[in-house]
């Protein structure tokens, strides 16, 4: 396979500016293009752009189970070095975020041990965050 491209992602948000607010000054993302309707972030490298829609539901996410959480589907999220996962860690305990599943090592002592947490946006879009101590344990069996 060759290198690793930057991935491209649209979600609906039910308020431009609150997404705005969220991941420039809550995740550190930088703004890129935007016009009334939607908003372009550099998501940790990735492009990720909110578009408005105010007719979504705020219907409960289905819950799959996966090492004793219920984790919401759909979710997106970056696999950040762990002194990045910390730092963010700590920014979202600070600014009191409420977390979906508390920050916490999943799998731990098996294959793929990881760092994991997961919040919403102010749309109700969940996200996950995950590190590893060393990426070959991304893919782990």
């Amino acid at each position: 396979m060759s290198a690793l491209r930057p991935f491209h992602l649209a979600m609906p948000v039910n308020d431009l500016n609150m997404a705005r607010s969220f991941y420039c000054d809550m995740l550190g993302c930088k703004e890129g293009r935007s016009a009334s309707h939607w908003v372009d972030f550099d998501f940790f490298g990735h492009q990720f752009v909110c578009h408005l829609d105010d007719s979504s539901s705020n219907a409960d996410p289905l819950r799959n189970a996966v090492d004793g959480d219920a984790v919401p589907v759909p979710h997106f999220g970056v696999i950040l070095l762990m002194e990045d996962w910390k730092a963010l860690r700590d920014r979202l305990q600070a600014a009191a975020v409420e977390f979906v599943i508390e920050p916490r090592i999943r799998f731990e002592g098996k294959p793929g041990e990881q760092a994991t947490m997961f919040f919403t946006d102010p749309s109700g879009n969940a996200l996950e965050f995950k590190a590893f101590s060393s990426d070959s344990q991304i893919f782990e069996k």
